[in-house]
């Protein structure tokens, strides 16, 4: 049981320690992802459209870098910016969503990017809390059982 929980500490540790380091590498890795996403939005309304609106609708924001990234989208040639961006679902027209000018008036005008990497940043401290609370557990789930392992070891040699 020690060594089963020592391998689940050691991956966790692991696991951290790589996500630390390349932490760089996963914004980049999302940035160029959620561009691609934008580039493939449609309105028949897939996984990733869907994520990209509850990001957009979630975070009160547009496009990647800001509302004007759609607009090299051909989702944009066709409709506009979507109404995920729209700071008010009900004062946004179609025809103002085609329109860059009147649309930065209507919709979220800071970009996604930098929004999800600040949330994620602000919420590393809590993550990294509760995976230290738990590796505490783990440690002491590890001496307890050595401990256990030796007493019944200890026991049996004095009741022969």
């Amino acid at each position: 049981y020690a060594m089963l929980l020592s391998l689940i500490f050691l991956i966790v540790l692991v696991a951290a320690i790589v996500g630390f380091v390349f932490r760089h590498e996963i914004k980049t890795n999302f940035e160029s992802n959620l561009n691609l996403a934008l580039e493939n939005y449609n309105v028949t309304a897939d996984r990733h459209s869907e994520a990209v609106d509850t990001i957009q609708r979630t975070l009160h924001c547009c496009g990647v870098q800001n509302y004007s990234d759609w607009e090299r989208t051909e989702y944009f040639s066709q409709r506009g910016i979507p109404r995920s961006c729209c700071k008010n679902q009900n004062d946004c027209l179609e025809e103002d969503l085609k329109d860059p000018n009147k649309a930065k008036l209507k919709v979220f005008v800071d970009g996604c990017f930098f929004l999800v990497t600040l949330t994620m940043e602000s919420k590393m401290s809590v993550v990294a809390g509760i995976s230290f609370g738990i590796a505490c557990f783990q440690l002491i789930g590890i001496i307890l059982s050595c401990c256990l392992s030796r007493y019944i070891t200890n026991n049996q040699y004095e009741m022969v």
